[in-house]
């Protein structure tokens, strides 16, 4: 994993989502399809760095006259500017069952820096969670972001903390509730390739987590644009940022 691909996490995650899609399709047969969904998060618009996704406003500002007469005295008129929170979209993959017609089986998750930290975001996810286990839908989580605190669903299982790595995959499966499947991923081994549960009776899918960050890197061109000796965020170990000056 490239830990710099954080920096452009809006572009990637909506990369890995298209590309995970694509290659979920040809697994399901006939009776299986894998559809992109989106829910909108409303970001605190004082915590400024959690902000991920592109804001655009056109802003009328009535400057008026330069100052104004307060009890005699000629004082600055200020400018006047108003925080208002910054919704931004965030999407996982559904997978239906068109036998049921369109009953949700699967959800996968590629996590954003907002679902870890406090907010809305957050608040939202771990709702997203509870909803999966309640409704039996099956819950695949895939974090490849370092920024906030780490809540896979397979950390209700205490122990699972003691493989706590850079990254990591939880899957959650419906028909096996009182368990649960962790993927550790450290920061400079290859990304696996892990299960897909689908229905109980069906063979799981596959996906492979380096072939689609491969394919985001080359396709986005990060190459032209990460300049790898500037420090990353968040910060590398001495060691892994001397090992990030290598992929240059």
């Amino acid at each position: 994993m490239d830990p710099y691909l954080e920096a452009h996490w809006l572009d990637v995650h909506g990369s890995l989502i298209h590309l995970a899609k694509a290659a979920l399709q040809p697994q399901l047969g006939d009776d299986l399809v894998a559809r992109s969904e989106e829910r909108l998060v409303v970001e605190d618009p004082v915590g400024l760095s959690r902000v991920i996704g592109p804001d655009v406003r056109v802003v009328e500002i009535g400057l008026g006259a330069d100052s104004v007469a307060v009890g005699g005295v000629a004082v600055a008129e200020p400018l006047v500017f108003n925080l208002e929170s910054a919704p931004v979209v965030q999407r996982f993959i559904e997978i239906l069952d068109l036998t049921t017609g369109g009953r949700v089986i699967t959800v996968i998750e590629f996590l954003s820096p907002s679902n870890k930290l406090p907010g809305d975001g957050r608040d939202q996810y771990k709702r997203k969670q509870q909803e999966c286990r309640h409704g039996g839908v099956n819950l695949v989580e895939i974090d490849l972001t370092r920024s906030g605190r780490r809540e896979l669903l397979a950390h209700a299982w205490v122990q699972s903390r003691k493989y706590e790595t850079t990254y990591q995959a939880s899957v959650w499966r419906a028909n096996h509730p009182g368990r649960c499947e962790l993927y550790p991923m450290k920061l400079r081994d290859r990304l696996p390739a892990i299960r897909i549960p689908l229905r109980p009776a069906d063979a799981d899918a596959a996906l492979d987590i380096q072939s689609l960050v491969d394919s985001v890197y080359s396709s986005s061109r990060y190459d032209r644009t990460t300049n790898y000796r500037q420090p990353c965020d968040p910060p590398l170990t001495d060691e892994d940022a001397a090992w990030a000056l290598s992929l240059s």
